[in-house]
């Protein structure tokens, strides 16, 4: 892990130093010991600041599409003549690089707007997972040592297995490492359990449905429409959300139970074919909703009806955005 940092320093360094992005994002040190927060540079001396480490969570194709897109914002007070592109870098772990795919499949921004690190990902740690670990004793300081987690807290200091910590979305990742990259740091990662990907959803599946919508309904009711879990996501890119607009108003904007579950599941098929299973909308969430498991039943009947998986390859189009003769749903094409 130090090495991949110290390499993943250098590299960062160099393209500042030779001018090949204008901006470097990755992630640096967070104020709580559990948790790295995203860090944009522009000098090659900052790149001192960036860590990588299994605290490293939220899915940074985000900024991206932000930074690049501020750029754009800016540059239209500007002639044309004069006009510029911004050059981002990004450091990025396999279902960031699914990110920046969909991104450029949906024409967002061109490939030679982003310069890619690509690192190694075995995982990163759930912070409600080790803080039901600690049972609730907030840590004062954190840090990995192999597969152990080091946790001091006020009580003394504890070890945990990694393994047990680490996000439900890492456990069956079928693509920790980088898909597409300029720059690979460190060694491909082992691969995780993907055959164990759709496992929740095939349990759901087999519940009768008033007791799947008696879990949808319980899930949704502990939801304070606070969007973190939009403004997180790296394909919630719509400069209005749906639930902002009002000509025509989609949806209220209260916590009434029926428009916080139209909020969700409009938000949820807007996932589909683009949800790459990244775990930042669950982790971002304070009142710890179920998203992933609805969102997974999107990605398993994407990938049975269309043989796709989100961002798995630039030449892998969404589903939504193509047709073939080989759709399963043969009444499509009856007169």
């Amino acid at each position: 892990m130090e090495n991949i940092e110290k390499q993943l320093r250098e590299e960062a360094g160099k393209l500042l130093s030779e001018k090949k992005v204008d901006v470097l994002i990755g992630y640096g040190k967070g104020t709580l010991p559990y948790q790295a927060v995203p860090t944009i540079i522009t000098e090659p001396g900052e790149a001192e600041q960036l860590v990588w480490n299994p605290f490293c969570t939220v899915n940074l194709a985000k900024y991206v599409h932000d930074v690049i897109f501020q750029h754009r914002e800016s540059q239209k007070r500007v002639k044309p003549e004069d006009r510029t592109k911004k050059i981002v870098g990004v450091v990025a772990r396999g279902c960031t690089t699914r990110s920046i795919i969909i991104h450029l499949q949906e024409r967002q921004y061109e490939r030679d707007e982003v310069v890619i690190i690509g690192v190694p990902c075995s995982g990163y740690v759930s912070k409600k997972k080790l803080w039901d670990a600690l049972e609730g004793r907030e840590p004062l300081e954190c840090a990995v040592e192999g597969d152990t987690v080091k946790v001091k807290t006020q009580e003394g200091s504890r070890s945990v297995a990694l393994k047990d910590v680490l996000s439900d979305s890492c456990f069956t990742c079928r693509y920790n490492n980088p898909i597409i990259f300029d720059v690979m740091v460190g060694d491909p990662a082992p691969p995780m359990n993907p055959e164990a990907e759709y496992e929740i959803v095939d349990a759901f599946e087999s519940l009768p449905d008033d007791e799947r919508w008696a879990y949808f309904t319980k899930e949704m009711s502990k939801c304070i429409r606070c969007y973190a879990c939009r403004n997180t996501c790296p394909s919630c890119y719509c400069k209005i959300c749906f639930v902002e607009q009002s000509g025509p108003k989609w949806v209220g904007v209260t916590i009434d139970e029926s428009d916080t579950q139209v909020f969700q599941i409009m938000r949820i098929f807007h996932q589909a074919g683009r949800c790459v299973d990244c775990g930042s909308c669950v982790e971002v969430c304070p009142m710890g909703v179920d998203l992933r498991r609805f969102l997974k039943k999107l990605d398993k009947d994407g990938y049975n009806l269309f043989g796709h998986r989100a961002g798995e390859s630039l030449d892998s189009p969404p589903p939504l955005s193509e047709r073939s003769m080989n759709d399963k749903e043969d009444f499509i094409f009856e007169p």
